[in-house]
């Protein structure tokens, strides 16, 4: 957090909340997207109760998850007028036969144009599709006419991806992916696992834009939880030094029962995004740990 206590000063008990920070954020919010799974999305009686109209709804497949289930959830949201972007996990997909007969029901069933592209989280591909990359290079997208595509960023490193702690694999990936958006009919988009800790995004993404990757960012944000939820996630998908912000948090015992919300980190990028307006941030992506109507609410409050 140091730049951003130089830069602004720390958004604590000393330092509340001002009109001004309410307004950049309620701006800093707008085209907001939340992402779903069919498990949690069936648990929701009416989305168009908590949602914007038009929000754009990511929908997670994890591995098991049949694609009859996904393109149903797909569906339901598109009927309901929502912007629909399921992933598209290369290693659970076996050829390019088998990412073509998704793309098809998805389109012919829900009306998809949009898609979030990613490796996936198995260590062992199913078939010859191994990252992102690879289901770009099909060239079915194109083919199909998609609109948008988006990818993933890693403002913390992956070390899935670079085993020794760097970066150079995943920043290597984002320059072919970077060539790819120049010469691609479709928006693309760079869409990153959730943080807590402002400054190390800020400086990530003036890196990018400095080595002339300029692809707009999508934040990850951690929709309210428990504290002992954030946690379990933030391990479990391989946070890596803002995590600090959580385990800070836990060593509190007064805080310790309290649900954590995403104000101080939002803030801090809405702040930022003031004083910076072609901050490459430009919008923010909600993963809701805990539950899609305790982020919904969140969003509604601090956007209104």
């Amino acid at each position: 957090m140091a730049l951003l206590s130089r830069l602004f000063g720390s958004n604590d008990a000393t330092n509340p909340q001002t009109d001004a920070d309410r307004h950049a954020v309620s701006v800093f919010l707008q085209g907001c997207s939340i992402e779903v799974m069919p498990r949690t999305a069936a648990k929701i009686e009416d989305f168009k109760a908590i949602l914007a109209p038009g929000t754009r709804v990511y929908i997670a497949h994890i591995e098991g998850t049949p694609i009859e289930e996904m393109v149903e959830t797909a569906k339901r949201l598109s009927n309901d007028g929502f912007d629909v972007m399921p992933h598209f996990p290369a290693r659970i997909i076996a050829d390019a036969a088998m990412l073509e007969d998704w793309i098809n029901r998805y389109q012919g069933e829900a009306g998809v144009d949009q898609a979030l592209l990613l490796a996936g989280g198995v260590d062992k591909p199913h078939g010859t599709l191994a990252s992102s990359m690879d289901l770009m290079e099909t060239g079915l997208f194109g083919k199909k006419g998609f609109k948008r595509l988006h990818v993933a960023g890693h403002p913390e490193g992956n070390k899935d991806i670079d085993p020794d702690g760097s970066d150079k694999n995943v920043t290597d990936a984002l320059r072919w992916k970077q060539k790819f958006a120049e010469t691609s009919d479709a928006d693309m988009a760079l869409a990153t696992q959730f943080c807590f800790e402002a400054g190390p995004v800020i400086e990530w993404a003036e890196r990018l834009r400095s080595e002339g990757i300029t692809i707009p960012i999508h934040i990850g944000v951690a929709g309210p939880a428990k504290l002992q939820t954030m946690i379990k996630f933030a391990i479990a998908c391989g946070v890596g030094p803002s995590l600090r912000v959580l385990q800070r948090r836990a060593a509190d015992a007064t805080k310790l029962l309290l649900p954590f919300t995403p104000d101080e980190f939002v803030t801090d990028l809405a702040r930022y995004k003031v004083a910076n307006p072609d901050f490459n941030i430009s919008h923010v992506h909600f993963f809701p740990l805990g539950g899609i109507g305790k982020s919904a609410e969140w969003i509604n409050e601090k956007r209104d």
